[in-house]
């Protein structure tokens, strides 16, 4: 795969490298969100069919990104907290349970279950990252394997670390879930687009991603993954769109108290946004033109030697076989000054994030080896 950049209206005077922060837009899902606008000035040409049929066409097209057999398990969210509390509204814990969650998570998958153990006596444990500067991811995730026991109801986490890329290992997670009789949750929103998921090997019981990440779509918008765990729960919001036979307007007067089958219960209300679902789809089907391990295996060639080149000046960074390459953390190493470096950083035009103790570094294929020289010039001095 080469370089994407030309799809992109990306400022040549800045070295973006934040896409865990945010994408940019490609010209094309910004050019779809424009005709959604223009669409919205002829309201006598959305038809009721409208309502449905683009976000069919969406869900079928993550479907196959994510290698889910049915597309009537995904739905269209608003965000990841959205997906998440439809988790928590349906998760019953007694005195004792536990969710297990791990360090520094992002708070969208950690508000919930804080909420959810408060009113029913639960607790969550939480599997902090190991002090360890070699072998840590290794270790973190055989703790969070170590942690689980017969008094998980829940194991949520993410497929990559929010904050310094680190590569949890979802089938071993799920395995052990399995064997206690938990659920697993997955926020993948910074995963999913990057790095090959299958919802089909994994089966997760959710799996939710914000869009504006690796998935390179727009913001306020996301895709969830219900499993069967869910088919019979209450969503959170009480909309029309939801109930079954929704698609049917002459008869919405009369008021039907079922809900659409399995996870479309799920769906957000005015799920049919005609400016933001089709901006998605439009990203979704160029990722799938690409193919998600094509972009995979283009960050790993894109950092895989800058990498190294940092490594070998002191700044410490996880192995490849416990962290991604669209998203790892730099950790400092003996005598250097994160203040100086942010300076630097800042002064070269070169946007990163910060998360934690690391330095959050997440490019994708709209990068190229430019972009990661100028960063290595930069953090070395």
């Amino acid at each position: 795969m080469n370089c994407q950049k030309h799809l992109f209206n990306l400022d040549p005077e800045l070295t973006y490298l934040n896409c865990a922060y945010m994408s940019p837009l490609m010209k094309t899902v910004e050019q779809a969100g424009i005709d959604g606008v223009l669409r919205k000035q002829k309201p006598e040409r959305v038809s009721g069919e409208d309502f449905f049929s683009e976000t069919n066409e969406l869900r079928k097209e993550y479907a196959k990104l994510v290698n889910c057999p049915d597309p009537n398990r995904i739905v269209v969210i608003p965000s990841v907290s959205y997906g998440f509390a439809n988790v928590a509204k349906n998760l019953k814990l007694n005195p004792g349970d536990e969710i297990v969650v791990v360090g520094e998570q992002f708070p969208s998958n950690v508000y919930p279950w804080r909420r959810l153990v408060q009113d029913s006596g639960a607790k969550i444990v939480t599997v902090p990252g190991p002090k360890v500067t070699t072998g840590r991811g290794k270790r973190w995730n055989e703790q969070i394997l170590e942690t689980i026991n017969s008094k998980t109801r829940l194991v949520a986490t993410g497929n990559i670390h929010w904050a310094d890329g680190t590569l949890f290992d979802m089938k071993a997670i799920r395995a052990k879930t399995h064997e206690v009789g938990a659920w697993m949750v997955i926020d993948g929103t910074q995963s999913i687009g990057a790095v090959p998921f299958d919802i089909d090997e994994i089966q997760p019981d959710a799996l939710i991603a914000a869009g504006y990440k690796s998935l390179m779509g727009p913001y306020s918008i996301g895709l969830a993954y219900y499993g069967p765990a869910l088919d019979d729960g209450v969503p959170v919001e009480e909309n029309w769109i939801n109930r079954f036979e929704s698609e049917n307007f002459a008869n919405l007067v009369n008021y039907n108290d079922s809900y659409q089958p399995g996870a479309l219960r799920y769906e957000v209300g005015e799920h049919s946004n005609f400016i933001l679902v089709p901006m998605m789809l439009e990203a979704v089907l160029v990722l799938s033109s690409w193919g998600v391990k094509n972009v995979k295996e283009y960050c790993n060639n894109l950092v895989d030697v800058y990498v190294s080149q940092l490594k070998d000046t002191g700044y410490i960074i996880e192995e490849l076989d416990y962290r991604a390459s669209n998203l790892f953390g730099i950790r400092l190493g003996d005598g250097m000054s994160m203040d100086s470096i942010k300076a630097r950083l800042q002064e070269a035009n070169i946007f990163v994030s910060y998360r934690g103790d690391s330095i959050r570094v997440s490019p994708n294929v709209y990068n190229d080896a430019a972009d990661m020289e100028k960063l290595v010039e930069v953090l070395v001095g």
